[in-house]
């Protein structure tokens, strides 16, 4: 099982990263991620992206200086605590993070359809299950997938 998602799991870095190409060549994989948890989480703390990013405060801050001075994120403190750094999406760098997404589910799309129909249901039960496991809040889903999921 582990080597069976393992596999899928290079499939979909591989879709990743050239839907990211695509988008923003100067962007990274890590720095993505993290435009995508302000996306689906809202604004936080620096130590909160850290933490879900699973890297030290200093590597956080470092990828939040980088994605500052692209035009992509903005922070600031917080009034009352001004050693708390919050980081908060700019129109660009949602932008960025919906243009990607949008190649990587059309890219998706054409795999799946390209799977056998009987075979796509269990797929999705069993990615749901595990996204659940990971603690990864749903994708945003523009329409009804005509695939039958």
């Amino acid at each position: 099982m582990v080597t069976a998602v393992l596999t899928a799991s290079r499939v979909l870095v591989a879709i990743s990263a050239r839907s990211l190409g695509e988008v923003a060549e100067s962007l990274t994989l890590p720095q993505f991620r993290m435009l995508v948890l302000l996306h689906s989480r809202g604004a936080m703390s620096l130590s909160r992206l850290a933490e879900h990013l699973a890297v030290n405060p200093s590597t956080a801050m470092r990828m939040l200086e980088r994605l500052t001075a692209a035009g992509m994120v903005v922070r600031d403190t917080r009034p009352d605590d001004r050693r708390e750094v919050r980081a908060a999406l700019t129109e660009q760098g949602a932008r960025t993070v919906v243009e990607a997404t949008e190649r990587r589910r059309a890219e998706i799309r054409r795999i799946v359809q390209a799977m056998p129909a009987r075979q796509r249901s269990g797929l999705v039960q069993a990615l749901r299950a595990f996204s659940d496991a990971g603690a990864e809040p749903a994708a945003p889903s523009r329409q009804p997938e005509p695939l039958g999921w």
